[in-house]
């Protein structure tokens, strides 16, 4: 992209209509990140045919690979392209082509975090978490490779960070799709083998992952290279720059955390639940996997959000900011909120498609007929939690995620220990906890928290 196809780009953001703007940027973050939903459930279908103890140790590395997934794309992601664009946004080109390389050092020491916490520990850390025998040799296997790579993954999500920082939403999204295409062919041959390439069970599917994000951060780097670009990785000398640095880690780093927080809730919502037995636990399961469903919608409008919020407050058109903060917010508040009070009048639409058992699916009914009235409000947080990186202001979407996983804490222990209330008040709590969530943040930006 030519500087100047950049700086036209940034006008839109500062100048053209709003919706147009932001639905012509988000379609393609939205498609690019349902393909790597399905690779999701695609690498659990692969690795269930190698048997159960492959599908346990997956399920006890999923949420460490998920959590620096979200910390590269969303946490540190999402302040690299706040920041880039609004440098871009205040007409700093220089800047924003050295707060690129300067997210590229963050990602290279965060990586390395990683590589040496789960390399090091992963045996203590996976045995921690229950796993046992043959799940957590699995475990370990598919780990090891995954985490030995993983500045492959944090490149990759930093370097599209800079990308869609400097208006082009398109090309991480095409690599996602391309990425995902392959991934459904090299997976399968790498974890079973096929002719004279040997299979490497439970790690091929983790080599496959590394190999895929490998080749899209290549192209994006050669895009970055180019010397007409308006952020380009070579423009100045590689050096860490601290005010720079600082830049991006004052918000990147309070963004790191709402996934370690988002997380912790899911795990405590979760083991109360358990205390309802395995039917409640299992309906649960199920019922809560369309959150996954809704995650990508908010993430790909949020990306674009993020975007065009941080080029306007670059611009120093705060009024504009907020106006697309809510435009972007009430159209994913939208979305979602049809597709939860469609479940909630119709919870069997959901359920069916995965368990015939009467007891877990009544469980799943039960929790969609509470719970998806309140979806509204969990994509009006997370969308709103993406404007806010835009603008630099991160202190109440993190009490936001603070005070939803405060509740499910008092409320599930009242629920379970004191009040030995039934499943229905439990799952009362946790969508309550979903509107305090949206609600704190969008009173926050109603009574001006950005532009105090």
């Amino acid at each position: 992209m030519s500087a100047a196809l950049a700086q036209t780009r940034v006008q839109q953001m500062l100048h053209a209509p709003l919706l147009p703007t932001l639905f012509r940027l988000a379609t393609p973050n939205v498609m690019g990140l349902f393909a790597m939903t399905i690779v999701i459930g695609y690498d659990g279908y692969i690795l269930g045919r190698v048997g159960a103890d492959a599908l346990a140790g997956i399920a006890l590395v999923f949420p460490l690979s998920m959590l620096m997934l979200q910390m590269s794309a969303g946490g540190i992601g999402g302040a690299t392209t706040a920041a880039v664009a609004r440098a871009l946004g205040a007409g700093r080109g220089e800047d924003a082509s050295r707060l690129a390389q300067q997210a590229m050092f963050i990602g290279l020491l965060l990586a390395a975090l990683f590589m040496v916490a789960l390399l090091g520990f992963g045996r203590a850390i996976f045995g921690g978490m229950g796993g046992r025998g043959a799940a957590l040799d699995a475990a370990l296997a598919y780990s090891n490779v995954l985490f030995s790579g993983a500045v492959v993954i944090w490149f990759t999500n930093v370097l599209a960070a800079i990308v869609r920082g400097a208006g082009n939403m398109l090309l991480p999204s095409v690599l996602l799709l391309g990425t995902a295409l392959l991934h459904l062919v090299l997976c399968p041959l790498l974890v079973f083998g096929w002719g004279p390439v040997p299979g490497l069970g439970v790690a091929g599917a983790a080599a496959s992952t590394l190999v895929v994000n490998a080749a899209s951060a290549l192209v994006m780097l050669a895009y970055l290279l180019r010397r007409d670009g308006a952020v380009q990785l070579h423009r100045t000398s590689w050096r860490p720059d601290w005010p720079l640095l600082r830049d991006i880690l004052r918000v990147g780093l309070p963004a790191s955390m709402s996934p370690v927080i988002s997380n912790a809730s899911i795990a405590v919502a979760t083991a109360f639940v358990g205390s309802y037995g395995t039917a409640a636990l299992a309906g649960y399961g199920v019922a809560a996997r369309l959150e996954y469903i809704l995650v990508p919608i908010a993430f790909g409008f949020g990306t674009a959000l993020t975007a065009m919020v941080a080029t306007n407050m670059g611009a120093g058109q705060s009024g504009r900011a907020v106006r697309v903060a809510w435009a972007g917010g009430g159209v994913v508040a939208a979305i979602t909120g049809a597709i939860g009070l469609v479940t909630a009048l119709a919870p069997a639409l959901w359920m069916d498609l995965f368990t015939t058992d009467a007891a877990v699916r009544g469980f799943g009914a039960a929790y969609l007929n509470i719970v998806g009235g309140c979806y509204a409000f969990f994509g009006l947080g997370l969308a709103l939690f993406f404007a806010s990186q835009g603008a630099g202001r991160m202190f109440w979407p993190l009490a936001g995620s603070m005070g939803r996983l405060v509740i499910l804490v008092v409320g599930g222990w009242l629920c379970v220990h004191v009040l030995q209330a039934p499943a229905t008040a439990l799952f009362a709590v946790i969508a309550f906890s979903l509107v305090v969530y949206g609600s704190t943040i969008a009173i926050a930006i109603r009574l001006g928290s950005w532009t105090r």
